[in-house]
């Protein structure tokens, strides 16, 4: 009520008479949603088991069955009763709904014949398949640019919504902050059918939404916020990963480096969370290039969802004519920088600890050490991989590696094995610059030239 909706109450939750008068009025009501409050009982007409805390969780017993059954006029046997007239009116819905599929098809038929270019849009769309060329228009990135992966999102998301009318989502009330904020975009409402949401502060309600849009089918839905605040799309985000709905969640301000907000605001633990939830594909991209091929893999899943993590501060491009090509993205993980001479020691990072990885490589390099750089913005997509491929990216017998990722460490040790070590944040983050805070909490070049030299130490004594 306080939300302006439509409230109907039902006094007794068995009146099926109220319940059928506050199913019509709830679909008279055309500007506002309906909630419908029924009154029940747990377990009724149980004789000794009604209103119980424990008909909630363990079955009612034998004899009690009986009882109730006898309350209610049923029969004893069989065990599971269906009346004639439920079965009657199951057999109806059948029938009916025979009927209506008849109907659709025929409508669809007669539409495509009418507006084939339309139709064969829809065909595509309800089959979750992108249309020719929905790529090409993607921005571009130069070296020279520097820009948070937030803002890079930004960038391919506004050229996406004009080619690719099926993509439709927003923000739980951040859009100015997620950059899901589409200049001149419409927004969706119950007059006008515009590309972006205003999901509201209400990140449970928004992933539920999703989870409905990508069931229906049709569009691809997708919502963001800050990654802190997964926490609150969790059961959403759960369900929607068990039905395997081809979700897309973005999660920005996505470690300390977002700055002053401090530790309510610093994800520490919720890359763990999300890697740790079959059927999810979390991508935390290095740069802006690879957030561009970030999105192309999320577009193109449709088994699951896909989470897009993402900087509040800015990075720097990386040159992919002296580095490795981004498209290494959908692998999961791929070599971005190639060791000099012998492979001694592998730096292994995601997100922006990956320009980290870079610096120390190069300064480790200038020692005539031979570091490989190998960005992982998927462990999902990487663990798919065959094992040739992650062989080569990263070979058994260099035992000498780091990782370096802005979040707890869980996780990291089977990836750079007994020998190597995590620069890891396995405690809550600081209010401060988000300079300061890599600086203080050591993601730094120099922090990882240490750990890289550490390692090689004991992989030599």
């Amino acid at each position: 009520e306080a939300y302006g909706w439509h409230v109907l109450r039902v006094g007794d939750g068995n009146d099926l008479v109220g319940i059928e008068a506050a199913l019509k009025a709830a679909r008279a009501e055309a500007e506002r949603p309906t909630l419908v409050i029924l009154r029940t009982h747990i377990a009724d007409p149980a004789p000794t088991k009604r209103d119980t805390p424990e008909a909630h969780g363990a079955p009612l017993g034998a004899e009690e069955i009986r009882r109730t059954k006898e309350i209610m006029g049923w029969p004893a046997e069989p065990a599971f009763h269906v009346p004639e007239e439920a079965r009657a009116d199951l057999g109806r819905a059948v029938a009916t709904g025979a009927a209506l599929e008849t109907e659709w098809h025929d409508l669809l038929a007669r539409y495509s014949e009418a507006h084939p270019v339309l139709a064969a849009e829809l065909k595509l769309a309800l089959a979750g398949a992108l249309p020719d060329g929905w790529d090409a228009h993607l921005p571009t990135f130069s070296p020279t640019d520097k820009l948070a992966t937030r803002q890079a999102s930004a960038a391919v998301l506004k050229r996406l919504v004009e080619h690719l009318p099926t993509l439709i989502g927003g923000s739980a009330d951040l859009a100015g902050s997620t950059g899901t904020e589409i200049p001149g975009a419409a927004l969706f409402g119950p007059k006008q059918a515009g590309p972006t949401v205003a999901w509201g502060i209400r990140e449970h309600g928004m992933a539920a939404c999703l989870n409905g849009m990508a069931a229906h089918g049709g569009v691809r839905p997708y919502g963001s916020t800050f990654l802190v605040f997964a926490d609150y799309l969790r059961p959403s985000l759960r369900l929607a990963a068990l039905s395997r709905l081809p979700v897309i969640l973005i999660g920005t301000h996505d470690s300390i480096g977002l700055g002053e907000d401090g530790p309510t605001h610093q994800p520490v633990e919720h890359l763990a969370m999300l890697r740790a939830t079959p059927n999810v594909v979390v991508l935390r991209p290095a740069d802006a290039t690879e957030t561009v091929e970030a999105w192309k893999v999320a577009l193109r899943r449709l088994d699951g969802p896909t989470v897009l993590v993402l900087t509040r501060q800015k990075l720097r491009v990386i040159d992919r004519s002296s580095h490795g090509s981004a498209d290494g993205v959908r692998c999961g993980a791929y070599v971005l920088r190639e060791a000099e001479g012998e492979l001694q020691a592998i730096l292994i990072a995601t997100g922006s600890e990956v320009g980290v990885a870079l610096d120390a490589a190069d300064r480790l390099a200038a020692e005539g050490l031979g570091v490989r750089v190998v960005s992982m913005p998927s462990w999902e997509l990487f663990a798919a991989q065959p094992a040739e491929y992650r062989e080569s990216v990263l070979p058994a017998a260099v035992r000498a590696r780091v990782a370096i990722e802005a979040a707890a460490s869980f996780g990291w040790e089977r990836y750079i094995t007994e020998a190597g070590e995590a620069i890891a944040l396995d405690r809550f983050g600081a209010s401060a610059p988000g300079d300061r805070a890599f600086a203080e909490l050591g993601f730094t070049p120099e922090h990882a030239v240490q750990a890289v030299k550490r390692v090689l130490n004991r992989s030599r004594a």
